[in-house]
């Protein structure tokens, strides 16, 4: 792992000139000399930003965001590496020389870089139209705002002093002598830090963009991502409770006001590999089949297959036995939930030996590969029934208007039970139905049909875990899942809510990096 004194080099990859915004070319490497000059180029290190995101969505998000839940495991745990095991069993070590850990520190801190450097550099260079130069700003500003979000989320917790740490703040350019004198932030600093930038990206982005630029991030998304950081700092571990509810609330008002935003008509629509930037769309991390070596394909469809399947469910390419729905998973379905037709299945017919072979794997991500894993879904990172959901909870939790709560939470399962469903099975005659204020006697009860619409909807899209940690629910949820789900027994240790520090970056900086409680202090 490349640690962060050698991300702050002064180099960054660039990508290729494009008249597509998706068709984002294989970057090549390009010293800073001399370039960062013209509005042309400042758009190109927007968009070297943008690519880095495909590094962190292809594999290890899945791991940390879903794995790690009571979504998903692997479906060979027998050969499980002790890097798999310690995020999915927690019977196993989690420990700091874990290279998934290695891999989104890398990965974030690479991004960060090139969203630094567009930030730094766009002021000195020569726009013809200046509001393009506060978009590029504004468009790596949310960049970095969501890359620190995901780093403070996987990374931020109580210290072995009990201190409530974020990550390594770099907002600038600096010299490798610079960041060697850089230790950890407070949590709440990084959390000021992305508040702050997507509060620019939310005043400086377009509603839009023409058919060419689609896929930028947007208004819309620095206003619900923003909207969906409040929601994390009101919960666990800040716990900074209502007043940041009711930020979130009035963060997610704008967004389901607005004519532009809308839930696609059917479930299964939203998920279909030529139907991309819909508009439940909010943001989305963009990739495309069939550029050299792959290099802009997305690995799900592949990666998410049984391990020792053949062609029963990917047709080319490798299968990874990655994410395989768990039992609980299994059973938070409702009887006929179309949702579950769409997201996942139970097994598949063996073409070898004609026989079922009871193994569940995913299918969200349906795709037929060039070769490889290079196909062509994009990853949604944030869309409005996530906003609806979360919009109910804090309605809820501020003892706000309990009718409108439950109007989007119905919102939810109105559009899943209009979804066409598995043709096999004859639809339940009150599938899905409504809610009512009857429906619950506690706010507590509310928030639970919340949990478990959330879970279903946002199915292996990373966010049961932080959605478990935030609410303070991921000790009585995993204790319970991993029992019913059959993994070794295991003592619950609050370390868990956190993943350690790298070892490599702890090694960097010696006595600078203060590792998370219940890891090892290098």
């Amino acid at each position: 792992m490349k640690n962060i004194v050698l991300l702050l080099i002064g180099f960054i990859f660039i990508t290729s000139c494009s008249n597509e915004f998706i068709e984002l070319d294989p970057p090549s490497n390009l010293s800073t000399e001399g370039f960062y000059k013209t509005e042309t180029d400042m758009n190109q290190a927007v968009l070297s930003t943008y690519r880095g995101l495909r590094g962190h969505f292809n594999n290890t998000a899945i791991r940390l965001g879903e794995i790690r839940s009571d979504n998903t495991g692997y479906s060979w745990l027998a050969g499980n590496p002790a890097d798999e095991k310690g995020i999915d069993e927690f019977s196993s070590p989690l420990l700091e020389d874990n290279g998934f850990m290695e891999d989104i520190w890398e990965n974030s801190y690479n991004t960060i870089l090139r969203a630094n450097i567009v930030i730094g550099r766009s002021e000195e260079a020569e726009f013809t139209n200046e509001n393009y130069r506060t978009q590029y700003i504004a468009e790596a500003k949310f960049i970095r705002a969501l890359s620190y979000f995901w780093l403070n989320r996987v990374f931020g917790g109580y210290d072995t002093n009990n201190n409530l740490l974020g990550v390594i703040k770099v907002e600038t350019e600096i010299s490798p002598e610079e960041a060697y004198e850089l230790g950890r932030a407070s949590l709440e600093e990084i959390y000021e830090l992305i508040i702050n930038d997507l509060l620019y990206a939310e005043q400086y982005l377009p509603e839009s963009y023409s058919s060419t630029d689609v896929g930028r991030v947007t208004k819309g998304g620095a206003t619900g991502m923003l909207g969906k950081v409040y929601m994390t700092m009101a919960g666990y571990p800040l716990n900074k409770g209502n007043e940041y509810y009711n930020l979130a609330i009035k963060q997610f008002e704008k967004l389901i006001n607005k004519p532009l935003y809308s839930l696609e008509p059917s479930y299964k629509d939203l998920f279909d590999v030529t139907n991309k930037n819909t508009n439940e769309s909010l943001f989305e991390v963009q990739y495309k089949k069939g550029s050299p070596g792959g290099a802009t394909g997305s690995p799900w469809n592949n990666i998410f297959a049984p391990r020792f399947s053949e062609q029963e469910v990917v047709l080319v390419g490798n299968k990874g036995g990655q994410n395989m729905p768990t039992g609980t998973m299994i059973a938070a379905y409702e009887e006929g939930d179309p949702r579950k037709y769409v997201s996942m299945r139970e097994g598949y017919i063996s073409q070898s030996s004609g026989n079922w072979v009871p193994e569940p794997y995913v299918c969200k991500y349906y795709d037929v590969s060039v070769s490889g894993n290079d196909n062509g879904n994009n990853w949604i990172e944030l869309r409005l029934a996530d906003i609806y959901l979360l919009y109910s909870e804090a309605l809820v939790r501020t003892n706000g208007s309990k009718t409108i709560a439950l109007s989007y939470l119905n919102k939810i399962r109105e559009r899943a039970r209009n979804t066409p469903g598995d043709p096999d099975i004859e639809k339940p005659e009150n599938l899905l139905a409504d809610y009512t204020l009857d429906s619950f006697s506690t706010n507590e009860e509310f928030l639970l049909a919340i949990e478990r619409e959330r879970r279903v909807e946002l199915a292996y899209e990373n966010h049961r875990w932080f959605d478990l940690v935030r609410t303070g629910r991921a000790k009585d949820v995993m204790i319970e899942s991993q029992r019913l789900d059959g993994y070794p027994e295991f003592t619950w240790d609050d370390k868990m809510l956190t993943y350690p520090i790298p070892m490599t970056v702890m090694q960097s900086n010696p006595g600078m990096i203060i590792q998370n409680s219940g890891y090892t202090q290098m």
